[in-house]
């Protein structure tokens, strides 16, 4: 699993791994089923501590994208359900950002389609 960590950025560590990770399962990069390395591997492959790589899988395991035994270690998973209220919650704020940015409703829906498609970039 190829990860693009970015050490001087805001966002923790942790927070960017959980985030590529959604972002692989959603495009098709990582498949159910499929299992991620171990937290010592994840720690060592991108040169971090292994409690932030843990506190990214914890995070990911509670929101339903992965699933953790001793003997399969981390297992990509689909979560079932409505998304999380937080989830919609940020997708509400990011919205209210645009509008204020001076988007109309149909330039914020051609660009959440073309988002969806995977057409823009998100960097």
């Amino acid at each position: 699993m190829l990860l693009r960590l970015d050490f001087s950025g805001d966002a923790p560590i942790y927070q960017q791994i959980r985030d590529q990770v959604v972002a692989a399962i959603a495009s098709g990069e990582l498949r159910p089923g499929e299992r991620l390395p171990t937290i010592r591997a994840l720690a060592e492959e991108c040169g971090i501590n292994m409690m932030t790589a843990s506190k990214a899988y914890q995070l990911l395991k509670a929101e339903g994208y992965i699933t953790t035994g001793r003997r399969d270690g981390a297992v990509v998973r689909l979560p079932a359900g409505a998304p999380d209220p937080r989830t919609l919650e940020g997708l509400r704020l990011r919205l209210c950002e645009l509008r204020l940015a001076g988007m109309g409703r149909d330039e914020v829906l051609e660009l959440c389609g073309r988002l969806y498609d995977g057409e823009v970039s998100g960097k």
